[in-house]
């Protein structure tokens, strides 16, 4: 036995490796390896990193993978993104920049890895670093006349910034910025804080504690002023067939100002303005007014408001009875007769213009270009030869037109 062994070994190692090719092709065949670029990239999972160290230096947020693998795989792989994943083992790494691979595991096999990008991550561990900084309110801007600003609350007036040492050491300075222009009322926001070098330049890449903080700053009226309410006077009447449709004042508040604090303090809350002359108005007014002042009370600022009325025609409608119907695009070698010769046509646009229609500006037709002999059913159309007037339906709608040969005998519709 062991002679036959001995002399027939290598046929036995061809027929072994024989049949493991025609197994593998068989199976290759029957699921293919395709090479693909993962549709979606792989978030990147830092794992392994010192508590006292922070990162400096752009981390990529995922990376990109090229596989090979079969096809039964790809479709494990599509049907479960969560299959492969990209860590970034920061393990035993110390204080200092560093150059290290992704560790791409794939839970599937087989898988070949053809391609990663970033395939290396190039980063500097530097050691956490905190700074407590007082918080300094910057505003910009002036309260509207007559009131003044009170001592701003801020809460809590420090911060704590964090993260890597040299970036920490940078932060000289913590503020909240707020803009007091016009203000005539009470702040308080949550405002962002932001921290700043020696140069004012911001600080990034570091963590602030809390990032916003409360901002209360009060808003004092000064004796002797007061914000009032404009109101807006007028007298006759838009033209007839108008109407006013808007009446705007700006600015809507004004402020005055008395030596006698007590002849504001009087004022019910409106000043009435000089009266705005509507009479026959039809177009909009635009205009400056001044307003009506008792004794001893001034305006802040600009003495007059601005004015602005809208004035539009009414709109309505009329009915057109017997419009004449006129025969266009007939051959002259035939002749029509329409039924009926005479339609209702309502129209709608401005009163104003309404009242000044007549028949002349209005044109009823049917186009009878192309038609041969015989009974016809068209729609007539309609011109209205002055603008802004619309025509809204035409009764009846729809028109007999019987169309004879020139010399022939007369269609007759029989009933």
């Amino acid at each position: 036995m062991l002679r036959w062994i001995s002399q027939n070994y290598r046929t036995f190692l061809w027929s072994l490796a024989l049949s493991m090719a025609v197994w593998m092709a068989a199976v290759t065949s029957a699921d293919p390896d395709e090479t693909r670029v993962l549709s979606s990239p792989i978030p990147v999972q830092i794992v392994g990193q010192d508590p006292g160290l922070v990162i400096r230096g752009d981390i990529p947020d995922n990376v990109q993978l090229t596989l090979r693998a079969p096809s039964s795989v790809w479709n494990l792989i599509n049907a479960d993104v969560t299959i492969v994943q990209a860590v970034l083992d920061l393990s035993g790494l110390t204080e200092g920049e560093h150059n290290t691979g992704l560790q791409i595991q794939i839970d599937a096999r087989p898988v070949q890895i053809v391609a990663v990008a970033p395939q290396i991550i190039e980063f500097t561990l530097e050691p956490l670093a905190t700074r407590t900084l007082d918080v300094d309110l910057s505003l910009s801007g002036e309260a509207a006349i007559g009131y003044q600003i009170g001592d701003p609350d801020l809460q809590p007036g420090t911060v704590i910034v964090s993260g890597a040492q040299s970036q920490v050491h940078l932060a000289t300075r913590a503020r909240v910025a707020w803009n007091l222009n016009g203000i005539r009322e009470n702040v308080d926001q949550d405002l962002l804080v932001e921290v700043l070098d020696e140069n004012g330049e911001t600080v990034n890449g570091i963590t602030v504690s809390p990032s916003s903080i409360g901002v209360r700053i009060p808003v004092i009226q000064q004796g002797g002023y007061r914000d009032v309410a404009v109101k807006v006077v007028t007298t006759g009447r838009v033209a007839s067939g108008y109407r006013l449709t808007d009446l705007s004042v700006f600015p809507p508040v004004v402020t005055v100002f008395s030596t006698d604090p007590q002849r504001v303090n009087d004022l019910p809350g409106i000043l009435e303005t000089q009266p705005l002359d509507l009479q026959n108005a039809q177009n909009d007014i635009s205009t400056r007014l001044g307003l009506s002042l008792p004794a001893g009370v001034s305006i802040v600022g600009e003495q007059t408001v601005l004015i602005q009325a809208g004035v539009s025609p009414i709109e309505s409608s009329i009915t057109l009875a017997g419009e004449k119907v006129e025969i266009i695009g007939l051959s002259s070698k035939l002749t029509a007769q329409v039924s009926p010769q005479t339609v209702d046509v309502i129209v709608s646009g401005p009163l104003p213009i309404l009242d000044t229609l007549t028949r002349q500006d209005v044109r009823v037709t049917v186009d009878l270009t192309g038609l041969e002999s015989g009974v016809q059913q068209v729609t007539p159309a309609v011109e209205v030869l002055i603008a802004d007037v619309v025509v809204q339906s035409i009764l009846p709608n729809t028109i007999e037109v019987v169309i004879s040969i020139i010399g022939a005998p007369t269609i007759t519709q029989t009933p």
